[in-house]
C-alpha cells in the first residue's frame, strides 16, 4: 500500500476504534440506567403493593399466613391480588404472588400473569433477576407470609438488541465514511509530497541541482523538508562545480609537464649526443618528474579519507623545526627563523600536519624572496597555533580572498614556481583536524598564515 492508502486506513481504524469505545460506553451506561430505573420502579411498586395487601388483610381480620389462627380461614383470591396490582384502574406492569403456610400446608395465590415457571415459591426476601423478570420478595407485617412482586424486564433486552443492531450498522458505515474522508484528506495533504517528488525526479534527470523546489519555505514540515532538500541540492551543485574546476585545473597542471617531458624525450632521441648533453637532458627530465611527483602527492593528500587519518599525539614544534631546516637547505639565501619556546602536542595525522607546515613555510620562502620568515609555535590547553609570517610585499584583498583555492597562482610581487596546491592542502589539513587556516595580508605589510588546531581530539570534517 502507498502512503495515502495507509493514512486513510489508519484514520478509518482509529475512527472505528473511537466509535466502538464510545458505543460500548453508551451501551453500558444506558443499559445500567435502564436496569436501575426498572429495579427502582419495581421496588417502588413492591412497597405500594405490600402496603395495600397488608391493609386488605387487616381490614378482613384474616390472619391467613399467621402462626396462630389459621383453621377455617381462606386465602385471598387472585382477583383480590389483581385489584391490588391495578389499584389505580390501569395496568401497573407488576404481578403479585402470596406464599405462606395454611393449615400446615405451603400454599400460594398469584395474579393470572405472574410467571409460573422459573420463580421458586421458597425464595427468601430480597431482590432477584430471573430470566426476563425482576422479582422482589417482601415479608408481610405481623406474619410469615411473603409477597413476591414480578416486573417484566423484556424491555431491557429489546433495548439492548436495538442498540446492538444500530452498532452493527454504525461501525461499517463509520469505517467506510472515514476511509473515504481519509483518502480525500490524505490526497490533499500528500499533494505537496507528489509535487516535490516530481521536482526531485526532474532535478535528477536534468542535472540542474539549483532548480527551485515547489513549496520550499519556513511553513510546515513539508515546506521545511523542501527547503532542506533544496539547500542540499545546491550544496551538491557547488561541490560538483568545485570538483569539476579542480579536475580541469589538475588536468591542465598535469598536461603541461607531461607535454614538456614528452617533447624533451623526443628531442633527445632524435639524434645522438655527447655524455654531458645526455646528463643535462636527464636532469631536466628529472626536474619535470619531481614536479609531477610532488603534484601527485599533494593531490593524494587533498583527497585523503578522513577515516584513514592517524590520531596519535603530534609534536608541532618538531614538525616546525623540520620544516625550517629543510627550507634552509633548499634556500640557503633565505632568512628563516623558528620561534617555539614550548612543546605543543595535538592529536592528529603526523604526515598531513607536517606537509601543511612545510607548505606554509615554503610558500613564504618562495613567494617573498629576500624577506624574513618566522615560524612560531604556541598554544593553550584548548588550542594550538602555528603561525608563518614574512615581511615581504604582501598581497591585496582581491588576491587574499582567493588564496587557498586549488591551483590558484597569483601574478605579481609574490610570484614563483609551484602548482597552487600548497595553501589548499594546508587548509584541508586544518579542516580534517577540526581547525582552520586564516590568512592575513595587505600590500607592503607582509603575509601571515595561521594554522589553528584543537588540542583535544577533533571531529573529522568530511565535506
Amino acid at each position: 500500500m502507498n502512503l495515502r492508502a495507509r493514512l486513510a486506513l489508519w484514520a478509518a481504524l482509529a475512527t472505528a476504534l473511537a466509535v466502538a469505545l464510545v458505543a460500548g460506553g453508551l451501551y453500558y451506561a444506558v443499559n445500567s440506567l435502564l436496569e436501575r430505573s426498572q429495579i427502582e420502579r419495581t421496588l417502588s411498586a413492591a412497597s405500594a403493593a405490600q402496603e395495600r395487601v397488608e391493609n386488605m388483610l387487616d381490614a378482613s381480620g384474616n390472619d391467613v399466613f399467621g402462626l396462630g389462627r389459621t383453621l377455617g380461614l381462606t386465602l385471598p383470591s387472585a382477583t383480590d391480588l389483581e385489584r391490588v396490582a391495578d389499584a389505580d384502574g390501569q395496568r401497573s406492569g407488576i404481578e403479585l404472588r402470596l406464599v405462606g403456610v395454611v393449615n400446615g400446608t405451603l400454599q400460594s395465590v398469584a395474579t393470572p400473569r405472574f410467571p409460573r415457571s422459573g420463580v421458586p415459591v421458597n425464595l427468601r426476601p430480597g431482590q432477584y433477576r430471573l430470566a426476563e423478570q425482576i422479582i422482589v420478595v417482601r415479608p408481610l407485617r405481623g406474619s410469615q407470609a411473603l409477597l413476591s412482586v414480578a416486573s417484566d424486564a423484556r424491555a431491557l433486552g429489546a433495548a439492548r438488541q436495538a442498540f446492538t443492531q444500530v452498532l452493527v450498522w454504525l461501525l461499517p458505515l463509520a469505517l467506510l465514511l472515514t476511509l473515504a474522508i481519509g483518502w480525500t484528506v490524505a490526497g490533499r495533504l500528500l499533494r505537496p509530497v507528489r509535487d516535490l517528488e516530481h521536482a526531485a525526479r526532474a532535478v535528477g534527470g536534468g542535472g540542474d541541482l539549483r532548480r527551485p523546489l515547489p513549496g520550499a519555505g519556513d511553513g510546515d514540515e513539508l515546506a521545511r523538508l523542501a527547503q532542506t532538500l533544496q539547500a542540499s541540492f545546491r550544496s551538491l551543485a557547488d561541490a560538483r562545480d568545485r570538483e569539476q574546476a579542480f579536475l580541469r585545473a589538475a588536468a591542465h597542471d598535469l598536461r603541461s609537464p607531461l607535454a614538456a617531458l614528452t617533447a624533451r624525450v623526443d628531442g633527445v632521441l632524435t639524434r645522438d649526443r655527447d655524455v654531458e648533453r645526455y646528463r643535462a637532458d636527464l636532469r631536466e627530465i628529472g626536474t619535470d618528474i619531481t614536479r609531477l611527483s610532488r603534484l601527485a602527492d599533494h593531490l593524494l593528500l587533498l583527497a585523503r579519507d578522513p577515516d584513514a587519518l592517524g590520531r596519535a599525539p603530534v609534536p608541532l614544534r618538531d614538525l616546525a623545526a623540520d620544516a625550517v631546516d629543510r627550507a634552509r637547505e633548499l634556500a640557503p639565501e633565505a632568512d628563516v627563523d623558528l620561534n617555539a619556546p614550548q612543546a605543543v602536542t595535538v592529536p592528529g595525522d603526523r604526515v598531513l600536519l607536517g606537509q601543511a607546515i612545510w607548505n606554509l613555510t615554503m610558500n613564504a620562502v618562495r613567494h617573498a624572496p629576500g624577506a624574513t620568515v618566522t615560524v612560531t609555535v604556541d598554544g593553550s590547553p584548548q588550542r594550538a597555533r602555528i603561525t608563518v609570517h614574512d615581511d615581504g610585499p604582501g598581497v591585496d584583498a582581491g588576491v587574499l580572498a582567493r588564496l587557498g583555492e586549488a591551483f590558484y597562482r597569483p601574478d605579481g610581487s609574490r610570484s614563483g614556481d609551484g602548482h597552487g596546491l600548497g595553501l589548499a592542502l594546508a587548509r584541508r589539513a586544518a579542516e580534517l583536524h577540526g581547525g582552520h587556516l586564516s590568512l592575513e595580508s595587505a600590500p607592503g605589510e607582509g603575509f601571515t598564515a595561521t594554522l589553528d588546531l584543537p588540542s583535544s581530539a577533533p571531529v573529522p570534517v568530511t565535506a
